[in-house]
């Protein structure tokens, strides 16, 4: 037993969650791990395990889980917190993930997107809490990890140049974005973390995992996050579809919308390659590797937009295609970097 595992234990005791079944659900990109608790008599609930010497903090769940389920959505509830061990023990929404849905049933797709884009519309309409914005001088560095990350996994350097065209360029694209009314981004939206719920009934039908790291930002960013996926591929017909219905339900300029779109689908899916690169190099997880070549796809297709033409360029110039030997070479680096 570990002391981190002895803290737990007396974290459960204090709830009343001693004597539960532990099985572990999942951890994520993060350092949180989730376990499940079962009693005797069917309950139900979820141990957080988010450690503060990790860098993890609980706070920011629980707020923007209050705020959501003020909103009528369905957060999780909390049934119990220890703020300084980091410890939540949450409401269990279960096991239907939109993406495990979808891929035991393809035909759901746009009856669980649509769900999603109403979430969406329903959050959008509603004053944000005071947060952070998630605005151009946030946005541009996470997007130029993928000089940092991947282009340095994949040649051995980073090419600070083109670094630094881009991050100018990209600095001055973004900029403007600001000037619509910002909303909650919750900048995990996303398949692997909505849940379907159909015995409540409407937004609430849609179960919302992982937002503590919620920010203020532009209405396009959520949609874009799950229509674009890292770790699945959606239809392009269902992107399109899901769009023109975030569109009449919210009227606005369509081509100025889907230039925000394509802009911060850009800066998401590019910080994403950087991310998963350095979550190989850095921390050893070699799966999200895997991933990377549909993440390219999704960089390529928002290229394609006249609002990137000022960095188009720059990026394909820099930044390798993942072909399979890029891919070998960044896995052939996995926890070799781990205090870069």
């Amino acid at each position: 037993m570990t002391a981190r595992s002895d803290a737990a234990r007396t974290f459960l005791a204090r709830a009343g969650w001693s004597d539960a079944e532990v099985t572990t659900l999942a951890g994520d990109a993060s350092n949180r791990r989730y376990d499940r608790l079962t009693k005797a008599n069917g309950d139900r609930a979820v141990l957080m395990d988010a450690p503060p010497d990790k860098g993890e903090k609980i706070l920011p769940f629980v707020r923007i889980a209050a705020h959501l389920s003020g909103l009528g959505l369905s957060a999780p509830r909390v049934l119990a917190q220890d703020d300084a061990a980091g410890f939540l023990l949450l409401e269990d929404l279960g096991d239907d993930l939109f993406a495990r849905i979808m891929k035991d049933n393809p035909q759901r797709e746009e009856m669980l997107y649509a769900a999603a884009v109403d979430v969406l519309t329903h959050v959008h309409h509603s004053q944000p809490p005071s947060l952070v914005p998630y605005d151009a001088k946030f946005m541009t560095p996470l997007a130029a990890l993928a000089f940092d990350w991947f282009q340095f996994g994949a040649t051995g350097q980073t090419d600070t140049k083109a670094r630094s065209r881009f991050t100018a360029e990209f600095e001055a694209l973004l900029t403007p974005l600001a000037d619509v009314p910002q909303v909650l981004v919750q900048r995990d939206f996303h398949a692997e973390n909505l849940l379907w719920l159909p015995d409540r009934a409407g937004p609430a039908r849609v179960g919302l995992l992982d937002f503590q790291d919620a920010m203020l930002g532009h209405p396009a960013y959520d949609l874009m996050s799950v229509l674009q996926d890292a770790r699945r591929d959606v239809a392009a017909l269902t992107e399109a579809a899901m769009i023109d219905r975030y569109l009449a339900q919210n009227p606005q300029d369509p081509a100025a919308f889907k230039a925000a779109y394509a802009l911060l689908g850009a800066q998401r899916n590019l910080r994403i390659m950087g991310g998963f690169s350095r979550l190989c190099m850095r921390n050893g997880k070699v799966h999200y590797i895997d991933l990377i070549p549909r993440v390219w796809a999704h960089v390529m297709t928002n290229l394609k937009h006249p609002a990137l033409g000022s960095v188009a360029q720059i990026i394909t110039d820099a930044l390798p295609v993942p072909t399979p030997e890029v891919l070998t070479t960044l896995r052939s680096k996995c926890a070799t970097y781990p205090d870069r």
